[in-house]
């Protein structure tokens, strides 16, 4: 499963991380379809390269041209400016394997749980904070997942 491979590639390379995005919504139990696998993690300078480094390691390439330097420095302004909130990456070879990664919030500020997969332990954002995350994004999708998230809750 694609998702325990980068959670254990992440686990391997000390990246403090939780799933975000459609992936947690389904795994707090709301049925949800989606490709991509998001993660929340710490924006600081040596989490970011290796997270560059451990996808490239997976075989995964940035879907743009940027590196771990430039989104450590210029991420404010690629948010701000250039509406980047994520930095995807893709494997050219199966364009299923996609993880982005949330440039918007910094896994310091979320309170997380932790689930059992396959006798991996995955960190997932907690129902407050995916949902509040949901919130401050907006999308017609993210107003579905909080609806059906408050049902969980």
């Amino acid at each position: 499963m694609f998702l325990l491979e980068v959670v254990r590639a992440f686990t391997a390379a000390k990246v403090p991380y939780a799933v975000a995005g459609g992936y947690a919504v389904a795994l707090h139990g709301a049925v949800r379809g989606t490709v991509d696998i998001d993660f929340v993690i710490s924006l600081k300078p040596k989490h970011l390269e290796a997270v560059e480094l451990t996808l490239r390691s997976l075989k995964l390439v940035s879907r743009i041209p940027v590196t771990h330097q430039e989104i450590s420095k210029f991420r404010k302004e690629y948010i701000e400016n250039r509406n980047l909130v994520a930095w995807g990456f893709v494997d050219s070879k199966d364009p299923t394997r996609l993880v982005d990664i949330l440039l918007t919030d910094d896994i310091s500020m979320q309170k997380t749980t932790t689930k059992r997969i396959q006798g991996v332990d995955v960190k997932i954002l907690a129902l407050s904070s995916l949902i509040k995350m949901k919130k401050a994004a907006g999308r017609a999708q993210d107003l579905e997942d909080i609806k059906a998230l408050e049902k969980l809750a």
